[in-house]
């Protein structure tokens, strides 16, 4: 990809040096024992009996201890500083990568966005190592990239990268960007109240349902990544001679029946969450061939 000496995106959280800790209870705890307690006291009993202990340790000051004595966390998990940020020249170039690719979803979403009297509010990207809080909650690097709707940022640990090109056999740059302009397809779909929608429909299916609905709102996001590679192509010549198969074999390779058959060499559509592998190469090229958000509507049946 021409990317080199482009623009870098300011949207950056760098938060490799961080660690996140935090306190944990024990395994059970008096929570064990609550079995016992219900046969002598039975339901009620033991209900007011916990309500009771509750209220008496809050007011005493002494609710960090009983929670953990339940077994629970007593407090959020918190982030601490380490020594001064260690990175090769390899992560150093993928950062600069990183922050050039979000740039250039920022100039293409800004563009179809003012066509169409609408104002673009890019998000920003959060790269960490190893564990990260966000507003969706901790999650760890073998999450893979994801991006959270309650605080509109991108998360991701740059190790993916080797993963994606080790395991997955997805090597390149342009597969590198498909996964930034896939979860930027995230935050489109938040901005659109694409997002809302669909998590306000979560609570009237069953799992089965819900999850046909998942893969639905993932290949839009795959088709809103072939979208901005459309642009970007078209406006900047961002990509080089056969790059764009670099990004279908990254579509495909993280496809579920793909990921599945790695992994216990049985497939089950009814569990699929993001779509198959030939779902995803579909709807990216969808949004590739035309660059249109309108031809991304996955919602309707086809």
């Amino acid at each position: 990809m021409k990317w080199r000496g482009n623009r870098r995106s300011s949207n950056i959280d760098d938060r490799r040096n961080q660690r996140v800790s935090g306190i944990r209870g024990g395994s059970g705890g008096i929570i064990r024992l609550l079995p016992a307690v219900f046969r002598l006291l039975g339901f009620k009993g033991t209900a007011l009996l916990l309500i009771g202990i509750v209220v008496l340790a809050a007011l005493t000051g002494n609710l960090p201890v009983l929670l953990s004595l339940l077994g629970m966390p007593s407090s959020a998990p918190t982030v601490s500083s380490s020594e001064p940020l260690q990175e090769t020249a390899e992560e150093k170039e993928r950062v600069e990568f990183v922050s050039v690719i979000l740039a250039d979803t920022e100039d293409t979403w800004s563009a179809i966005f003012k066509e169409n009297g609408q104002r673009y509010t890019p998000p920003k990207l959060v790269l960490f190592r190893g564990v990260v809080n966000s507003a969706c909650g901790s999650a760890q690097s073998a999450m893979g990239p994801f991006y959270c709707p309650a605080d509109q940022q991108v998360y991701i640990d740059l190790s993916f990268y080797d993963q994606l090109k080790n395991q997955f056999k997805a090597p390149g740059d342009f597969a590198q960007a498909y996964v930034i302009a896939h979860e930027v397809g995230h935050h489109i779909q938040t901005l659109l109240g694409i997002s809302q929608q669909v998590n306000a429909a979560r609570s009237k299916m069953s799992q089965v349902e819900w999850n046909k609905l998942s893969v639905k709102q993932e290949l839009q996001a795959d088709c809103f990544a072939g979208v901005w590679a459309y642009h970007a192509n078209e406006t900047r010549q961002l990509l080089e001679a056969g790059e764009l198969e670099e990004g279908l074999t990254a579509a495909s390779a993280i496809g579920d029946d793909t990921l599945q058959k790695q992994a216990t060499g049985v497939v089950r559509p009814d569990s699929f969450t993001h779509g198959s592998s030939a779902q995803r190469v579909k709807w990216f090229k969808t949004g590739y061939d035309t660059g249109n958000v309108e031809a991304c509507d996955t919602f309707i049946n086809r």
